[in-house]
């Protein structure tokens, strides 16, 4: 049996090597539809990502031509990786939190968070980004989980997870539940943001099965819930179901809620 690192939830130290190497970026057409809500040419805005993680979305922002860009990322790890693997761009990277990203007021244009708004306190992360704002920007949280229904080799994948899944567990960052579920009413009904927009793109990634049981290991919320002997015997299980597979097309859907801060 695969032998998994016990973490807490939402601590991804020693997970940052997989997930940078593993993890996909997002759609493409998703990011045109955010710039389309700024209104202005990227090279006139200041952007601060928030929750980096290794700097897969920063990257895809960095390649927009942003005046300046920011990566805030709490973990040590995720971000020394997001550092490295961003050396060649002109990406400020720093220590900080969703509630407390230590970014001045009234700075930037685009505060996104890319698969970590549910990690962050909801009204307090909301109060800071209103806060970092300038009139007329944009704050996103987006998810990029994996439309499973797409590829009957997935489904069943999925379904040897929910036999190892103890009771009442429940999937925190898939992007299809939990917090998206309510995410467009509860940033409506916020005294910080409206004019709520939803977005949403489909991209394909052909995967080694290398690289698809790497995607798997960089997880945190199902390795926690599953625990260190039942998540190390679930990548076993799904690594043998996938031996000898060339490659494994996975459909990923980028979900985005784009919200604008309410003035006063």
């Amino acid at each position: 049996m695969s032998a998994v690192l016990q973490l807490r939830h939402g601590e991804f130290t020693g997970l940052a090597e997989d997930y940078a190497a593993y993890r996909p970026g997002y759609a493409e057409s998703v990011l045109d539809g955010v710039l389309g809500l700024l209104k202005r040419p990227a090279g006139e805005l200041d952007a601060a990502d928030v929750g980096a993680g290794t700097g897969i979305w920063t990257r895809m922002l960095a390649g927009r031509g942003f005046r300046r860009l920011t990566a805030v990322e709490p973990n040590d790890d995720m971000r020394r990786a997001g550092r490295r693997d961003s050396r060649h761009l002109a990406i400020d990277w720093q220590k900080g939190s969703g509630e407390r990203t230590g970014l001045p007021g009234a700075s930037v244009d685009l505060v996104s968070m890319a698969s970590s708004f549910h990690w962050v306190d909801f009204e307090a992360g909301l109060s800071e980004f209103h806060r970092l704002l300038r009139p007329g920007g944009r704050f996103v949280a987006l998810w990029n989980p994996r439309l499973v229904e797409a590829n009957p080799l997935l489904v069943e994948i999925e379904a040897m997870l929910g036999e190892f899944m103890p009771s009442g567990a429940r999937r925190v960052s898939s992007g299809r539940s939990g917090l998206a579920d309510t995410l467009n009413e509860r940033l409506w009904a916020s005294p910080w943001f409206d004019d709520v927009v939803y977005l949403e793109g489909r991209h394909r990634a052909r995967q080694s099965p290398a690289q698809y049981m790497g995607a798997w290991r960089s997880v945190n919320d199902i390795r926690v819930q599953l625990g260190a002997a039942r998540f190390a015997a679930f990548l076993d299980a799904a690594a043998r179901r996938i031996e000898g597979i060339e490659a494994i097309e996975t459909t990923y859907l980028t979900r985005a809620w784009a919200a604008r801060p309410r003035k006063g």
